[in-house]
């Protein structure tokens, strides 16, 4: 039986999630990761749609992490017959567990390639699986190099320190870059994700963009590159960059914010290096093309932007559902929960947590398409 019931019901105030931890959350292990820093500021009310009831399952992107904490736990205050279980895998994972039909949706932060398309329509019967673009953000680099709080980088000098070609912190070509700098004689400790991660995946893009003469590895959610250390999620890579002198990564900019990591400003080829932030990072995507077909709603970012203050380090995360062929038993809460995601209160939720919210057309396309899911 389907139990309409509408709500309106004050958000929880951001800085709780740090104490309250994951009430309807059940599996996010290690990616537990306050997304406020402590702000205490409430979210606004969200009137939401309640369709469906029971338990939800979804899992995949842990850049999404932060954004889902807010966004389930304002959901089941209001729909109190569903229970969301969202957990953090990882996009590779969240996507293969969905094409095993394990999981109503899946959250990923790179788009669907055709192989995947194609094996969505054994679980998609009658239809395949689509990607819903729902938050974007920049993927900070963040770092940690005693004695200095304001460091530039460019493409190619990243790209040789992420392959090890670039080992110590005074090296010639990041004293270039940064010519006031007090840059110790440290070895860099660069961190990468063991697992395979959409973040990766955007990162490797624009690196191979961006410095193609330095970077010879094609763009893939697993990484590739020589050396380095690996830590599962962008929580641990993010913990090992906060307790490791000498250490630099790359994660969304709450882990950074949420964690007071300093963050490297990027030498684009603008008359100023660009800061990681969610304002110069909604530059970048609205300067994105659509790429997918259909009731797709794939973006493709151009990761070589010149653009006066456009973030080129920038990704769309998604999530992926069933066009057609859902689970009967599942379908009402996905498409009532996922409207409420890309409505202007769920969007609104998300700069104070380091994300950007999507452009209002894009928006309006994900919740049009949302309303013909079956």
């Amino acid at each position: 039986m389907k139990l309409q019931r509408k709500n309106r019901v004050r958000a929880l105030a951001v800085g709780a999630l740090a104490v309250s931890g994951a009430l309807a959350l059940t599996a996010c292990g290690s990616d537990d990761t306050s997304a406020s820093g402590g702000s205490g500021n409430a979210a606004k009310t969200a009137d939401i749609k309640c369709e469906g009831k029971g338990k939800l399952l979804a899992s995949g992107s842990s850049a999404q992490k932060n954004a889902m904490d807010v966004w389930v736990q304002n959901y089941s205050g209001a729909c109190k017959d569903t229970e969301i279980n969202y957990q953090p895998t990882g996009s590779g994972a969240g996507v293969t567990t969905f094409l095993q039909g394990q999981t109503a949706f899946a959250g990923s932060d790179s788009a669907l390639k055709p192989d995947e398309v194609a094996k969505s329509k054994k679980v998609c019967k009658g239809g395949q699986a689509i990607d819903l673009p729902m938050l974007g953000g920049p993927i900070a680099i963040g770092y940690n190099v005693p004695g200095v709080d304001n460091l530039v980088l460019d493409a190619e000098t990243l790209a040789k320190i992420f392959d090890s070609k670039i080992k110590n912190w005074n090296d010639a070509a990041i004293k270039k870059l940064n010519p006031d700098a007090k840059l110790p004689d440290l070895k860099i400790q660069a961190f990468h994700r063991s697992d395979d991660s959409g973040t990766t995946d955007n990162l490797t893009k624009y690196l191979k963009a961006a410095a193609p003469g330095a970077w010879k590895y094609e763009p893939a959610k697993k990484w590739e590159g020589e050396g380095g250390q690996a830590a599962s999620g962008s929580s641990g890579v993010s913990s090992q960059v906060k307790q490791t002198s000498g250490a630099i990564s790359y994660f969304e900019l709450s882990y950074a914010t949420s964690s007071k990591i300093p963050t490297a400003k990027l030498d684009t080829g603008a008359k100023a290096p660009v800061e990681a932030t969610t304002a110069n990072a909604s530059k970048a995507i609205s300067d994105a093309k659509p790429a997918g077909e259909g009731n797709d709603l794939a973006l493709k970012l151009n990761y070589t932007t010149k653009a006066e203050g456009a973030y080129p380090i920038t990704l769309v995360t998604y999530e992926i559902a069933c066009d057609k062929g859902n689970k009967a038993e599942t379908l009402a809460a996905t498409k009532s929960f996922l409207t409420y995601v890309s409505s202007k209160d769920g969007q609104g939720a998300l700069e104070a947590l380091g994300y950007a919210p999507l452009p209002t057309e894009i928006a309006d396309k994900v919740r049009k398409t949302v309303a013909t899911l079956s």
